[in-house]
């Protein structure tokens, strides 16, 4: 007798997928053309065609708990030439943003990310929480760290301090890290069950060792961005990616070396412009506003591209990161001292957004696309 398989379609998530960016999903007719075109799919149980029928049916769990819908980089070439104009990449960028969600805690700010109505919000709670860390640290330490009207030649940190900035990020960076660990732990479990149910993989258990392994190898194809090269309708998009990548990995190189000129060897900035590491900062920031319009002209310039909130919101901060970390330089080499201050209040308040927020973002990609692929080569799905 034939087995009876009853499928309860999760209508709220259908509906999630749509608001996500996928409303075009019902327009697929299963031609399977999007995995045919695909030329990062693997082999074995390719995607996106899976991924387009489990999200028809509303079957959540098979979706958000796989780490198929990571390994798709939203080239394009499935959406461009799929007859019915179903959007299969754009699909998977909403699961993509709902499993983000899912494994985000707690959940209600992951949502709040993909709200416009919370943004402004979302900017005040740096603010705040910078001027009451500034408070606060001032009655335990008796001195003044934030100071709004400093005077004399222009340095951010008469503004606000060295240990004020350090406390605020350190904090915000420690609250992305714990989050993630969890996230990541969950997420790792679920897909590796998620990769035995549907016969991806025949291990049994997730072998550390091996894990690691293969971690290291997938590093320099995202490096390298081997991936993307391998599109054909955004291959453009590689570079002004890899931009942006390049210049935060520059970027957090040259925080670190300056963490460690202050606090080991106190030796306080301004820095000179003739400094090497200055050299490094300044072409890292060029290139993160370069690579931040890039992506915004090419994302206009793709019409059959859905492009909502998370992606614009995403965009705007990388922008606003670059833009507002270069203007309070210039504007301090300029001397214009007012605007100078408020730039570099408004910079530290992205950052401690890009920080803090991080794992609720579409920015998570860095994180879960990473263990994604790690897990791909860890499974040998080639």
């Amino acid at each position: 007798m034939t087995e009876r398989l009853v499928v309860e379609p999760d209508l709220d998530f259908i509906r999630e997928v749509g608001i996500l960016g996928g409303e075009d999903l019902k327009k697929c007719y299963q031609c399977a053309t999007c995995s045919v075109v695909c030329p990062i799919s693997p082999q074995n149980k390719p995607f996106p065609r899976k991924e387009m029928i489990a999200a028809s049916w509303g079957l959540k769990e098979r979706l958000v708990q796989s780490a198929d819908p990571w390994l798709c980089h939203n080239c394009g070439d499935c959406n461009t030439r799929c007859p019915r104009q179903a959007k299969p990449g754009d699909v998977l960028a909403a699961i993509r943003a709902r499993a983000v969600e899912e494994y985000a805690a707690p959940r209600a700010l992951a949502r709040a990310m993909n709200t416009p109505a919370m943004l402004p919000v979302l900017l005040l709670v740096p603010a705040v929480y910078l001027v009451v860390m500034g408070f606060l640290m001032e009655k335990i330490f008796g001195a003044r760290f934030l100071n709004f009207s400093p005077e004399g030649a222009i340095v951010h940190a008469k503004m606000v301090s060295t240990w004020l900035v350090d406390v605020v990020m350190l904090s915000a960076a420690a609250f992305a890290v714990a989050v993630f660990a969890r996230g990541v732990s969950r997420f790792l479990g679920d897909i590796h069950r998620n990769a035995l149910a549907e016969g991806k993989t025949a291990k049994e258990a997730i072998d550390s060792a091996g894990f690691l392994q293969a971690l290291l190898r997938t590093i320099p194809v995202i490096l390298r961005h081997a991936k993307f090269n391998e599109c054909t309708e955004n291959r453009a998009r590689a570079v002004s990616h890899m931009l942006v990548l390049l210049s935060f990995i520059g970027l957090f190189i040259v925080t670190s070396i300056f963490f460690v000129a202050i606090y080991v060897f106190q030796q306080h900035g301004p820095y000179s412009q003739l400094n090497p590491v200055k050299w490094l900062a300044n072409v890292s920031g060029v290139a993160l506003i370069v690579g931040s319009i890039l992506l915004i002209r090419q994302r206009l310039a793709k019409p059959d591209q859905k492009s909502v909130y998370k992606d614009w919101l995403l965009l705007g901060l990388v922008l606003g990161l670059g833009v507002t970390g270069m203007g309070a330089q210039l504007t301090r080499l300029a001397g214009w001292a007012g605007v100078s201050y408020a730039v570099y209040f408004i910079h530290l308040m992205l950052v401690w957004f890009t920080f803090a927020y991080l794992p609720f973002s579409k920015l998570a990609h860095l994180v879960y696309r990473t263990v994604a692929m790690a897990y791909a080569e860890y499974a040998e799905r080639r």
